[in-house]
């Protein structure tokens, strides 16, 4: 089972509707958190830890992640994937987004 964790500022739109998108994907166990003290599900270094693979949606929650939780990476891929925050929560473009920046990333879906 790969653990992945997304992240977006707020917890309330991209990083929800990824952990959403994903959550029934085979292999996977998702999350999401959001890099600002008042985000619904404010990241913690636990959280971190937990991930083999952290997404975050614009390069600076990357950036807040190095900084604040340097202690808690262990070598994690950090993938970002250049998602604005113009999008609705479930919007079926963030969806179309997400699952074809997502692609080469995730594991093979065995039939």
């Amino acid at each position: 089972m790969k653990t992945i964790l997304f992240i977006c500022s707020q917890n309330r739109l991209r990083s929800p509707t990824a952990e959403q998108v994903f959550a029934d994907h085979p292999g996977l166990e998702v999350s999401s958190a959001g890099t600002n003290h008042e985000a619904e599900n404010p990241l913690t270094a636990e959280l971190v830890s937990w991930a083999d693979t952290i997404v975050v949606m614009e390069k600076q929650h990357r950036a807040k992640v190095q900084r604040r939780f340097r202690a808690a990476l262990r070598g994690q891929r950090i993938i970002c994937l250049d998602i604005p925050d113009d999008y609705a929560f479930m919007q079926p473009e963030l969806v179309e987004l997400l699952k074809a920046r997502m692609a080469r990333h995730l594991p093979p879906v065995l039939s």
